[in-house]
């Protein structure tokens, strides 16, 4: 193969996963994710959590033969953090050193993360997880930049009587999942500019357990002695500084077979393949000792530790272990006068997607990506501000409601943590129950006919019954059904009552259908 054939078929195939997978955050019509699902759902974490064995196995038969090209390619967090050391490359060329990996820190981050899956720990596990990672950052970072660019183009095309484009109101989600957005982006990118893949090295645990397995590839970079001239520029441009060009060492455990050897190595002394001799154990590490020979002249000598067999255990044990648990517009009636924002109220039970199955099953398996939240037409879901299960979406109808016949977000959800429903299943899901508040309803305090709940509900569990003690036996106040709801939200929206609506939606532990 030509030295530079891997380096721009990987480059290539990277380019192509990493603008699916970020314009499948950004595009909030839904369009794309039809052609684009089958990205996310290649992604390591969520096929684990999804339980899906044969894109794990996939993936794993993929490292056992090109070694973790999976870093390289499918991993939009490691495509992002090539392209920060690239460009930083322009600047400054030949910049990389070999480094030792740091093995104990990367088997703790790994460890912490499977105890936190395990315990169903997610809001924090997910921090480390580099597809989530890279959803959060792309939809609150540059999903409001895309939305803005958006209604600008709507604004033009509307000026030329043309509908190509229609507005999306921006407005911030959660506030906490935007801090944690912006300084993941702020660490990653410092990290990649400084030396490259050190997230990838030290802290990333898909990096972690795939090399396990990366040092059993069938191909690898291999260093002919014979042909190499000890000149460094293979160290020099290893963005993980896994090649220590001085010894002719690579370590399999880190390389992401990106080939930037390859096309550095002037004498072509570095090839990919496969190689008959026994390969280099990862897990190894070189002691050396001057001594001086009989004639007085300083010589090295190596001793090397193979630890191969015990890393591959430990992996296995691991994938086992891992894959069993896995800018507000003012709003104004008539153009008169400004409505006050309704106050999001205060929830027992927090309401997840229909799909969901379950509030215990949702929480083991979302990784809080924000798919669904970008995903989401009608701004139901939010990310959630609670600290056990912080980023994980809820869905809140201060802004619209649920409506029966969208199935949105269990089209997009690559874990499972959301199950795939058919319209007609989720208009029968039961996802919450309405309660009616009476003091703040306008029929009570004021006096005043309404019914917008009872016109407005597609379930119709919600009936108009005459108010107790009016004389008058024209007010009528709401009656739910509770055996009719399905905690669609829509009674809760269109109450008129400000700032606390008359009509709260409670979620349930164990949705059913009705």
């Amino acid at each position: 193969m030509n030295k530079k054939t891997l380096q721009r078929i990987r480059r290539v195939l990277a380019a192509i996963f990493f603008l699916g997978i970020t314009l499948m955050f950004l595009d909030f019509t839904g369009t794309l994710h039809k052609f684009l699902a089958w990205m996310a759902k290649a992604q390591f974490l969520p096929a684990v959590l999804a339980l899906n064995f044969i894109v794990i196995a996939l993936l794993l038969i993929l490292t056992l033969l090109f070694g973790r090209i999976y870093c390289s390619v499918i991993c939009p967090l490691g495509v992002f953090q090539d392209g920060v050391a690239h460009v930083h490359n322009w600047a400054k060329k030949n910049r990389h050193t070999f480094s030792k990996a740091h093995n104990i820190l990367r088997y703790i981050m790994l460890g912490l993360f499977v105890v936190l899956l395990i315990a169903g720990v997610n809001s924090v596990a997910v921090l480390l997880a580099p597809y989530s990672a890279y959803g959060r950052m792309v939809q609150s970072l540059l999903g409001p930049i895309y939305q803005w660019c958006n209604n600008g183009l709507a604004a033009l095309s509307e000026h030329f009587h043309s509908y190509a484009f229609y507005t999306k109101e921006v407005w911030m989600r959660s506030l906490p999942t935007f801090i944690v957005a912006a300084v993941t982006f702020v660490v990653i990118v410092i990290l990649a500019w400084r030396n490259g893949r050190t997230y990838c090295n030290n802290i990333c645990p898909v990096g972690t357990f795939l090399s396990f397995f990366s040092r059993f590839s069938w191909f690898k970079m291999h260093i002919n002695e014979e042909k190499c001239i000890k000149c460094g520029l293979c160290t020099k441009n290893c963005k993980s500084s896994c090649i220590d060009g001085e010894n002719g060492f690579v370590d399999y455990s880190r390389c992401v077979t990106c080939g930037n050897c390859m096309a550095a190595c002037p004498k072509g002394a570095i090839e990919f393949k496969h190689a008959a001799a026994k390969p280099a154990p990862v897990e190894t590490f070189h002691e050396t000792s001057l001594q001086t020979d009989e004639n007085g002249n300083k010589m090295g000598k190596t001793e090397t530790v193979d630890t191969s067999k015990r890393a591959f255990l430990i992996g296995s044990a691991v994938a086992i272990g891992t894959a069993a648990f896995a800018q507000e517009k003012k709003k104004v009636d008539g153009g008169l006068a400004a409505i006050e924002d309704k106050v999001t109220p205060v929830r027992t039970v927090p309401i997840v997607p229909a799909g969901a199955g379950s509030l215990q099953h949702f929480r083991t398996h979302c990784t809080g990506c924000q798919l669904c939240v970008s995903q989401c037409p009608n701004d139901v879901l939010r990310p959630s501000t609670e600290l056990l299960h912080l980023m994980q979406p809820v869905m809140s109808y201060e802004r619209g409601w649920c409506r029966p016949e969208c199935t949105a977000c269990s089209d997009v959800c690559p874990t499972g943590a959301i199950r795939k429903l058919l319209k007609e299943e989720k208009a029968v899901t039961k996802k919450g129950q309405a309660y009616w508040i009476s003091q703040n309803c306008l029929v009570v305090a004021d006096g005043i006919s309404c019914g917008n709940c009872a016109r407005h509900c597609p379930a119709m569990a919600i009936e108009m019954v005459p108010k107790r003690g009016d004389a008058t036996g024209r007010l009528l106040i709401p009656a739910i059904n509770e055996t009719r709801c399905i905690g669609c939200g829509a009674c809760e929206y269109v109450c008129p009552a400000r700032p606390l609506s008359a009509i709260v939606v409670e979620g349930v532990e164990q949705q059913r259908t009705i």
